[in-house]
């Protein structure tokens, strides 16, 4: 009897006392928040897994039952489309792109950043409020008068100069660098100075370290727009010796994609291509996004 009554007792934690009463609703509301995020995850990267599985079928499935295949898989996809856009020479162009655009966005956001920043000087107010209304305005607005500088006046029609010049400065870019900047501690900036330090060397030394999750998350968010870019790019430039992958696989699909024995498999085999640097660098770097070492620089 004393072994019954015991186990038809209330649970009661290690000092005695018994548990909060909200301690199991909120396990439940746990595993319900749990299930949705995995529910939410789970629809979101099935394009992504369609995607890949599609460009290793033999034949053209587009039905529910094509998502599970349980065999058929082959790379004759990637040879195929590789015969007609040259892969390793789009990817090539690609990269040169996106890098001379990282590049200048790097420069030009940080010199900005840091003057926009720590520098006084007259009208700098004024200067920040008319580069965030500049963000307002869409670049399609703007391409025309851009495509008439670019390629009638200063003649950069077909050359890598040409498709990165109207990217080199990105505005977005010097509002992340000038935030980072003004979370910095004066005292660093006060003691370089009175070190002899002038403002590159302050720059260079002191506040460029202390900002590399900012560069880190710029670099990682800017490489997206380059490297999928396909209306200036397409625009600029006419030699397919000289196109983007983007430009080059949109150029496969409405000229040549319904000669190919799987069209379907094909342009999705591009698509993985395409697809796969950018997730490559997010998996890679993603920690480094809340990282944080401006304590680094601050003695306690």
């Amino acid at each position: 009897m004393t072994d019954i009554a015991q186990a038809t007792e209330e649970p009661t934690t290690e000092d005695g006392s018994e548990p909060p009463p909200h301690a199991a609703s909120g396990g439940k509301r746990h595993w319900v928040g749990f299930t949705l995020l995995l529910l939410g995850a789970v629809v979101f990267l099935f394009p992504f897994y369609y995607m890949v599985i599609g460009s290793f079928q033999a034949h053209r499935d587009t039905s529910l039952k094509g998502a599970f295949p349980t065999g058929g898989f082959t790379l004759h996809n990637y040879a195929q489309i590789n015969e007609r856009v040259n892969l390793p020479r789009s990817l090539v162009n690609s990269g040169i792109f996106t890098g001379g655009v990282l590049l200048g966005t790097v420069v030009f956001g940080v010199l900005a950043g840091y003057a926009l920043a720590r520098l006084h000087f007259r009208g700098r107010g004024t200067l920040f409020a008319s580069m965030l209304l500049v963000q307002i305005i869409p670049f399609q607005l703007l391409i025309i008068p851009i495509y008439v500088m670019i390629v009638r006046s200063y003649g950069l029609a077909d050359s890598y100069l040409g498709m990165i010049l109207p990217f080199l400065i990105n505005s977005t870019a010097v509002f992340v660098f000038r935030q980072f900047f003004l979370q910095l501690p004066d005292d660093l900036f006060s003691a370089a100075a009175l070190d002899g330090a002038g403002e590159l060397r302050i720059l260079w030394s002191v506040a460029l370290p202390l900002v590399r999750p900012a560069l880190l998350t710029t670099l990682l968010l800017t490489f997206i727009g380059p490297w999928n870019e396909f209306l200036w790019p397409f625009l600029v430039t006419k030699d397919p010796h000289l196109q983007p992958l983007a430009v080059s696989l949109a150029n496969y699909i409405s000229n040549i994609a319904g000669r190919a024995t799987n069209p379907f498999g094909a342009i999705l085999a591009g698509s993985v291509v395409l697809a796969a640097p950018a997730v490559a660098l997010f998996l890679a770097f993603q920690k480094h996004f809340t990282a944080s070492e401006l304590g680094s620089g601050v003695k306690g």
